[in-house]
């Protein structure tokens, strides 16, 4: 007999946590669970593939932060579907989601919390407090997550541990020529790449700083930032002001990265709060040694001088120190790219994600 699920989250936007869900309900055992998506605030690019797979995708279009109307949609899709499991994803669809569910009776709640969140304030804590005491589970990608939480007063034991998942890729078809054209950057210099949102978490002025210094050093070099967000704008007046085209290039926001990685030398991340960087598991999956900040986000992928190397927060000359010595060292970059891809290989595959949600979900409902 099939088990219903219904996932809950608040958009198909291209981000970290949505991509996990769409791999999720994509790969689950069809003759196990029925899965059904539901998107609290609005629609996105990744509910394409989701519906063309034939998995149900609704939209509840809330419209503000204490929406009534959101919630009473909610709930009555719920009590229409009456799934045996409801799994909320990130902090709106955690509250709307896990609260509606208990309205409609749902037999098991169960949460997920993707990211380590300063933001949150004591309020944010109080309420995720409140409704952990009646969920069964909070699965998150890291232990760094699951500490930041348990120092907000929620259990480690509520906690279940579920690295991210990628997929496999094959080689690129892009020559290396091809994947510099795309960025704009000379063949001839060395290509660093970083991937992400352009917003304060990912402390691009960091990285700018480093790339000016590390251009300087060598003069081969250039920081391919892919991306865009509500930073950009501030980010490029930054990089007018510190260095040269030649040294940092935004090249906006791509959907062939994964075709781009496999040209580059080396990988930064320099973020100040991480949950599980979907863009660093990339980046070791196509062999590149990473530099990265030493936050708990990033220790759960890079192991220090084995897989990558460790950069303390916000220190710009290390990040460009610690690079230069590798493109110095090929033997050494292709020990760390050779780590880092052999470790993506072994413990951060889709179908490890996939088969610990579905144990997950059949150990939930055991009694039911």
């Amino acid at each position: 007999m099939t088990k219903r699920i219904a996932l809950v989250i608040p958009t198909m936007d291209r981000g970290g946590a949505e991509k996990q869900l769409c791999l999720l309900a994509l790969n689950l055992p069809r003759d196990h669970f029925d899965v059904h998506v539901i998107l609290l605030t609005r629609d996105g690019p990744r509910s394409a593939q989701l519906r063309d797979a034939g998995i149900p995708v609704t939209v509840i279009g809330k419209r503000f932060k204490a929406d009534p109307g959101a919630f009473f949609r909610l709930r009555r899709e719920l009590k229409r579907l009456q799934p045996q499991i409801v799994h909320t994803w990130l902090f709106a669809a955690n509250s709307f989601g896990r609260v509606a569910a208990k309205a409609a009776k749902v037999p098991r709640i169960i949460a997920s919390e993707r990211c380590v969140d300063p933001w949150k304030t004591s309020a944010h804590f109080l309420v995720d407090r409140k409704l952990a005491t009646f969920t069964e589970t909070i699965t998150t990608n890291s232990e760094g997550v699951r500490d930041f939480y348990a120092s907000h007063g929620i259990s480690q034991d509520k906690f279940t541990l579920i690295p991210n998942g990628i997929e496999p890729v094959t080689d690129s078809p892009l020559s290396r020529d091809e994947a510099f054209d795309l960025l704009g950057v000379d063949p001839n210099r060395k290509l660093i790449m970083a991937v992400g949102r352009l917003w304060p978490q990912k402390r691009y002025r960091d990285l700018i700083w480093s790339a000016e210094l590390l251009g300087t050093l060598r003069e081969d070099t250039t920081l391919a930032i892919v991306g865009d967000g509500p930073q950009k704008g501030e980010l490029l007046r930054h990089r007018d002001a510190v260095t040269i085209p030649d040294h940092v290039r935004f090249c906006g926001q791509r959907d062939d990265v994964t075709n781009l990685l496999p040209h580059a030398d080396a990988y930064w991340i320099g973020s100040e709060y991480e949950g599980q960087s979907n863009s660093v598991i990339e980046a070791m999956q196509a062999g590149l040694p990473v530099i990265a900040s030493n936050i708990a986000g990033n220790r759960d992928l890079v192991i220090d001088q084995q897989t990558g190397r460790l950069v303390k927060l916000g220190d710009t000359a290390d990040f460009a120190r610690q690079t230069n010595e590798i493109l110095d060292h090929e033997d050494e970059a292709r020990r760390l790219g050779s780590n880092a891809r052999d470790r993506i290989a072994s413990e951060f595959t889709v179908a490890k994600m996939v088969d610990k949600h579905a144990k997950l979900y059949e150990r939930t409902t055991a009694d039911s």
